[in-house]
């Protein structure tokens, strides 16, 4: 029998993000997945040769990777709604939850042990768990970064929520991230490439 389980993870590519924004440009889950697991990856290097941490920079990619699979089945639920109030916010975490089911059951009988931590919400480690999620915010703070400096400003507001989330989460690989990459998000290619010569 044929599994549909990378049918349906090829289908992140079809829901949209920041639904509910006016953008330049649009960004689906497949996008922000990769964005996020290339963010991870950085921050577990960064942790891990600058911090001298004990991290596995390819196993926090690999979590970014698959962070918000399930939302194949629940679409993307904008964060002012999903956070509105903690029960509004408790329900959907169960509803995630058996959306993550539903996609394990997809998945060969051989995989199921390697695919079932990636698919439930995070490594056991709170250290890697706590870049995961630094990297989802961190992409989400660069979109902002980004449709500001193409001079929309109604991710004004989002910009400085995010921007403030990732202080408080007081990672010191977040603000070495922050102060050396972020900026060169509000610069255009050709003065990226002047820094270069």
């Amino acid at each position: 029998m044929s599994s549909p389980f990378l049918a349906y993870l090829y289908r992140l590519q079809y829901i949209e993000r920041w639904s509910l924004m006016r953008k330049t440009s649009g960004e689906n889950v497949a996008e922000h997945s990769y964005h996020a697991a290339l963010i991870a990856h950085l921050l577990g290097s960064i942790s891990k040769h600058v911090f001298g941490k004990d991290v596995n920079p390819d196993e926090a990619a690999s979590y970014a990777l698959f962070h918000d699979t399930a939302e194949v089945f629940t679409g993307d639920i904008p964060t002012p709604v999903k956070h509105h109030n903690p029960d509004i916010l408790a329900n959907f975490r169960q509803i995630e939850a058996i959306a993550a089911d539903r996609l394990l059951a997809t998945v060969p009988k051989e995989l199921q042990e390697v695919y079932h931590p990636l698919l439930h919400r995070g490594p056991e480690s709170p250290e890697l768990a706590k870049l995961v999620k630094a990297a989802d915010v961190l992409d989400a703070y660069l979109k902002c970064v980004s449709e500001m400096s193409a001079g929309n400003r109604e991710f004004a507001t989002a910009r400085r929520q995010m921007e403030a989330r990732l202080r408080d989460m007081n990672l010191p690989e977040v603000e070495w991230f922050l102060d050396r990459l972020a900026s060169s998000f509000e610069r255009t290619l050709d003065e990226l490439a002047e820094d270069e010569a």
